[in-house]
């Protein structure tokens, strides 16, 4: 009896909870995806409610692209790799890339902010497999997979991805950090939430990391913007991911986030 009771109770929570992620999607103006395909995920820490506009590209795992320096940061900090935001980090090598950027010496937050891929890798490398294995057990981070090689994993430039996560992992993982739930320390995560900061407005504060991929033809092939929202005493954490249209990108994802909040006067 107990068990078919509980079956009742949890079949009637999905119907709600189903019914509310319907009706909140409904509220957002699908004209902001243009003809991206787009995978949003918004959840709403103070009501315990979420908003999922296609569940099932949500569910779908794709590759991290530069959003995993999150999580890449989070470890480099915890091991002592890197100090604060604005000390010396970086050293360029003095070869010049594509993103201008790049050439110089950074910070971590330079490096955060301009997505760094050479430091990145520089970090991912001093950190090495077997730790950089054991925190992404730890946090459970997507397909958990790092075997394309300690610093590419991540980069889907390369051809060689392996690790892959769905925008749903994406809020879930987040949504731990922000409970503490994490193996990081509240200094560190102080830490990284302060070189999140995007934007500030009078009505919210809007933290994240895009992260973009290329395909082999030279074009934009997916974009990320995952992170959180503070609006008043509540916080939103979402993540949108877009494919197909023309040339998706990082930039494509967070514009969509900033639109989809300020729509909703949240930002």
């Amino acid at each position: 009896m107990y068990n078919e009771h509980m079956k009742k109770i949890l079949f009637l929570f999905c119907i709600i909870f189903s019914i509310s992620s319907f009706l909140n999607a409904q509220e957002i103006d699908k004209s902001y995806f243009k003809s991206y395909n787009t995978a949003l995920v918004i959840y709403n820490r103070s009501s315990d409610t979420v908003t999922n506009i296609n569940p099932e590209r949500s569910a779908k795992r794709l590759s991290p692209c530069s959003t995993f320096k999150i999580y890449n940061t989070l470890i480099g900090l915890k091991l002592g790799l890197i100090n604060g935001a604005d000390d010396p980090w970086y050293k360029w090598d003095g070869i010049h890339r594509d993103i201008d950027g790049w050439n110089k010496d950074l910070t971590l937050r330079e490096a955060f902010r301009v997505s760094a891929v050479p430091a990145y890798q520089i970090l991912a490398r001093q950190i090495g497999a077997e730790r950089m294995n054991k925190y992404i057990e730890q946090i459970n981070y997507g397909s958990k997979d790092i075997s394309a090689g300690i610093d590419i994993f991540w980069l889907p430039e390369s051809g060689s991805t392996s690790i892959m996560i769905s925008a749903n992992e994406q809020v879930a993982l987040l949504n731990k950090l922000l409970d503490g739930k994490l193996p990081f320390s509240e200094k560190h995560v102080a830490i990284l939430r302060d070189i999140m900061r995007t934007t500030e407005t009078e009505k919210g504060v809007l933290y994240g990391k895009t992260g973009s991929a290329m395909s082999s033809d030279g074009k934009r092939c997916l974009g990320w913007f995952v992170g959180f929202l503070e609006h008043d005493r509540t916080t939103y954490v979402f993540a949108c991911n877009v494919t197909g249209g023309e040339e998706p990108s990082g930039k494509v994802a967070r514009a969509i986030i900033e639109n989809v909040f300020k729509s909703q006067g949240l930002l």
